[in-house]
């Protein structure tokens, strides 16, 4: 029995979306991807932060790195019968895997112990380490404005963690860390990951996490963390005996974690970064949304304010990029 010609072509529509780059941006599709795939992420680190007292980070990356190669795998054999694509720069994807590992560690290590909207405002510099990362390895020119920009938004992270005050703790300083790892892998992606499948990525950071987990759920499971596991066992401990309600958002996060990276890689495939920026900060308004839902945290003034500027800098800073490129 053959396939109908509307199989086919639902079919082939799955295969042109997962392939790689086609040389034509689609802004509009780009643009919806990432607003979908924020709202899914702010939603996933929402649940992470809701089981983190009951699973050490390791445990919980292992658990649904392991689920997504499978739904990956799935994927891949539904789409185009074989499996996933190999990649066509191995160094690259490594890379662009490596940090976001990275990213992952510092962002998730910091989750028991800030709400979401800190954790969204400190992730959310990455921009602007982005064109610093530019202009320190690509030697682009940073122009006066976007110089004053960047000092803005990092002012904004300032008022947010509020260095010098009582509340300021160090462990604040980790989800700008993973602004720092997620802006490198953006220019990866965007200048040496272009032509690659979103399915191929995701793939390669899944493995990568898969790794990670599982070597540090080895360690902390045989070594003893001592006061750091007491006062950190999100960190320093290793395996968990899970409830069934822990294994069921393993799950669910491991669908939507799967889900938004590859719309996330699928949009800054076909549209420019500078395009996509404003979208992309409205993860804060999401992750302020679920932090509500969740456990009824309001930011503060100072707070909102910090938020308030780090996007507007953010978005500035991109779109500049975007001028600049378009009028060297």
């Amino acid at each position: 029995m053959t396939d109908s010609p509307g199989q086919n072509g639902g079919q082939e529509t799955r295969r042109s979306f997962l392939g790689g780059a086609t040389g034509e941006d689609r802004p509009s599709l780009a643009a919806s991807l990432v607003l979908g795939a924020v709202f899914l992420l702010a939603l996933q680190d929402g649940l992470i932060k809701l089981v983190s007292p009951e699973v050490s980070l390791w445990q919980f990356q292992t658990l649904r790195s392991a689920l997504n190669l499978v739904l990956l795998f799935l994927l891949s054999r539904a789409v185009w019968g074989t499996a996933p694509p190999r990649p066509k720069c191995l160094w690259a994807v490594v890379l662009r895997s490596m940090l976001l590992v990275g990213a992952m560690l510092l962002f998730f290590g910091g989750v028991p112990f800030l709400t979401l909207a800190e954790i969204a405002a400190g992730l959310y510099v990455f921009p602007l380490f982005a064109s610093i990362l530019a202009a320190v390895v690509l030697r682009e020119r940073l122009g006066p404005r976007r110089i004053v920009a960047i000092a803005a938004g990092f002012a904004g992270t300032l008022l947010i963690l509020k260095p010098g005050s009582e509340s300021f703790a160090l462990v604040g300083l980790m989800p700008v860390g993973a602004g720092l790892c997620y802006g490198a892998q953006i220019l990866v992606t965007r200048r040496l990951c272009r032509e690659e499948s979103p399915v191929t990525l995701a793939l390669g950071v899944s493995i990568t996490f898969l790794v990670f987990g599982l070597g540090g759920l080895v360690v902390f499971t045989l070594v003893d963390g001592g006061a750091l596991a007491i006062e950190w066992p999100y960190l320093f401990t290793g395996w968990h005996e899970p409830a069934v309600w822990v294994l069921a958002i393993v799950v669910v996060s491991s669908v939507l974690n799967l889900t938004a990276n590859i719309g996330l890689a699928k949009a800054y495939q076909t549209a420019e970064a500078g395009w996509l920026a404003s979208f992309d900060y409205s993860y804060m308004i999401f992750a302020t949304f679920w932090g509500f839902v969740f456990w009824g945290d309001i930011p503060g003034a100072m707070t909102l304010t910090g938020m308030a500027m780090i996007a507007s800098a953010g978005v500035f800073v991109t779109w500049r990029e975007r001028v600049a490129a378009r009028h060297p």
